[in-house]
This record gives C-alpha cells, structure tokens and sequence, in this order.
C-alpha cells in the first residue's frame, strides 16, 4: 500500500528542490513551520486543504497540478503487482530487496522493498517544455 501523505510529501518536494528554494524560504512563504513542512515532505504528517493550498502558491504551482502529479504517482504505484509481498510469497529478505519499476511516459514509479513493512517510493515526472494554453 503507498501512503497518500509520503506521495503528496515526494511532490511537494521535488517541486521544491527544482526550483533551488529552501525549506525555509518555502514555510516563510507558505505561512508554516519549518519543522512542519519537513515533516508534510518526509510524508510524516498530513496536510490540511488548507495548508497544501499554501504551500502550493508558496511554491508557484496549482493544487490541481501538484494533485495530478500525486494522482498519476498513485495510479502507476496501484498497477505493480506485487510491490509489498515478495513474488514467491516468501516474506522478503532484507539483503534481498524487491526493485519494481513502472512508466506511463510521463512518470516513473519505483518501488523498493527492504522488508515487508518497509518500501521505498521513488517518483520521477518529465517536465513539459512550454505549455501554451488557447483562449
């Protein structure tokens, strides 16, 4: 099963990290705590609407995009088979982790598996070049 909150924390972060902006610059804009948006990143804790809202415009980015993001993540992480139980059915081995990967062309979903309560997700989404939008 992929949490919800660590999904939504990996966009948020990506976002972040791609625009060379710190988490203190980000929580100053967004009106949060530093401590806090660390923890929503690392998937540790939920945001509200609210608070992801804010620090959606901190960020320069539409909740609906960074959704999508979350959206196109969970349904390429719901399509692997397999990604918490090994492919035997063996309870998996830590030394032996499990390496699943799946793309649509847009993103990239990768799942590692070191035990059977703990996976690793890894997502990675092609950027459009320019977006034009006709009125």
């Amino acid at each position: 099963m992929v949490l919800l909150r660590r999904v939504i924390g990996d966009a948020l972060r990506a976002r972040r990290q791609g625009q060379h902006r710190t988490l203190r610059e980000v929580s100053t804009a967004a009106n949060v705590s530093l401590g806090y948006l660390s923890e929503i990143e690392r998937g540790q804790k939920e945001a509200s609407s609210e608070l992801l809202a804010a620090i959606c415009d901190a960020l320069g980015a539409r909740l609906s995009e960074v959704l999508g993001e979350v959206s196109d993540t969970l349904a390429l992480a719901e399509d692997m088979q397999g990604v918490l139980t090994s492919i035997s059915g063996e309870p998996v081995k830590p030394e032996t982790p499990i390496r699943k990967v799946a793309t649509d062309g847009e993103v990239s979903v990768s799942v590692r598996q070191d035990s059977p309560l703990k996976a690793t997700l890894r997502t990675t989404r092609k950027r459009p070049r320019d977006v034009v939008y006709a009125a």
